[in-house]
């Protein structure tokens, strides 16, 4: 969870970067961070605004993981002057943040046990899993928690889009995705069966083909025979 917290920080950083933001001297407690290089911090001279601020720890760039990264620029130029001109802190960023969201809020108009599919864009959280379906298991203000094949993730609204199955269809990828999870509980599960797994978390369809479900239910009573 960590280095995906340093990922995420690291493309916020690329991207404020690109406004020219900069610290004349980025310290913690007076001295240079050794923690800087592990989020690509860099300095950005612009003779037209002169010395400005950028973060000091991916702390203060994790809430705007959630935003677009247009909006991340103008939400820490906010938090900088906040801030009074200085670093903000990541609770003033995320106070930024929440207002901007508010603002811009859309209705959440998930439902409990809807499939939806994920779109990863440029949310390095969701690296890999851009495309795969997932289930609505709690609907938040801005996110919905999700089940996907190989575990369960808050996402952010600008990250779903329903694919508007039957509620018969949606019981139907429900019942696939715990038979999936249960498989996944198993140890011993080898990286066959852990390929066949992946596939079934792509489908973009409600249901499995005869053959899929006859390699799933090999994969069960292989595993079963074996606890």
């Amino acid at each position: 969870m960590a280095a995906t917290y340093k990922i995420a920080a690291a493309t916020v950083m690329e991207n404020l970067s690109t406004i020219g933001l900069q610290n004349a001297e980025i310290t913690t407690d007076g001295l240079q961070s050794p923690k800087m290089s592990t989020i690509g911090l860099q300095n950005v001279e612009m003779s037209t605004i002169g010395l400005q601020i950028l973060p000091t720890n991916e702390r203060q760039v994790r809430p705007l993981v959630a935003l677009e990264p247009e909006v991340q620029r103008t939400a820490w130029q906010q938090a900088v002057q906040v801030a009074g001109g200085k670093v903000p802190t990541g609770r003033i960023v995320k106070d930024v943040v929440q207002r901007i969201m508010e603002r811009t809020q859309v209705p959440n108009t998930y439902q409990i046990g809807e499939v939806c599919q994920i779109l990863a864009k440029d949310n390095p959280e969701l690296r890999g899993k851009g495309g795969c379906w997932a289930i609505v298991s709690a609907v938040n203000d801005f996110s919905c928690t999700v089940r996907m094949w190989d575990g369960e993730y808050a996402v952010g609204l600008q990250h779903l889009k329903s694919f508007n199955y039957l509620p018969a269809e949606c019981e139907q990828m429900q019942l696939v995705c715990d038979r999936i999870s249960r498989l996944r509980e198993n140890e011993n599960l080898e990286e066959a069966a852990h390929t066949v797994l992946k596939h079934l978390g792509e489908l973009k369809r409600p249901y499995l083909t005869a053959f899929e479900e006859e390699l799933l239910s090999f994969i069960e009573g292989k595993y079963s025979l074996q606890e």
